[in-house]
């Protein structure tokens, strides 16, 4: 599976605890993250990753035309609902592919853990059928 991560700057942090606790599920796994998130999940633990532009630099934007081509099977985007960004109607636009591909996606911790439960228990294996 072709798993997306992006995540806000108030929850890199949380992110890169995420992916050390589902290391081994996620090693699985194709990755590819926007540029900052992929760098720092990648020295935290040691996947490898797929790293496009920084996010408010274009990468939520490349992986946004991945979803678009449904190339991503899992998008993991840890947003922080406190803080207005910039970016947010691009946001707004990458949710929407996802939601017009059938594409899981978690904008927060618990949604997160029942998505990676669920790949782990290959719940999720009608991703690769579509293709």
């Amino acid at each position: 599976m072709n798993i997306a991560l992006i995540a806000h700057d108030e929850k890199k942090e949380l992110m890169v605890q995420f992916c050390i606790a589902y290391c081994g599920v996620l090693s699985r796994n194709n990755l590819c993250a926007t540029g900052t998130t992929g760098k720092m999940v990648s020295e935290a633990t040691g996947l490898t990753i797929q790293k496009f532009l920084a996010g408010s630099q274009g990468g939520s934007q490349q992986i946004a035309a991945r979803i678009a081509c449904n190339e991503i099977d899992m998008l993991l985007f840890f947003r922080d609902p406190l803080s207005p960004k910039p970016n947010e109607p691009n946001d707004m636009n990458m949710l929407r592919l996802c939601d017009m591909h059938n594409i899981p996606v978690a904008t927060n911790i618990a949604t997160a853990e029942v998505l990676i439960h669920g790949l782990e228990r290959g719940d999720l294996d009608w991703r690769n059928i579509l293709k």
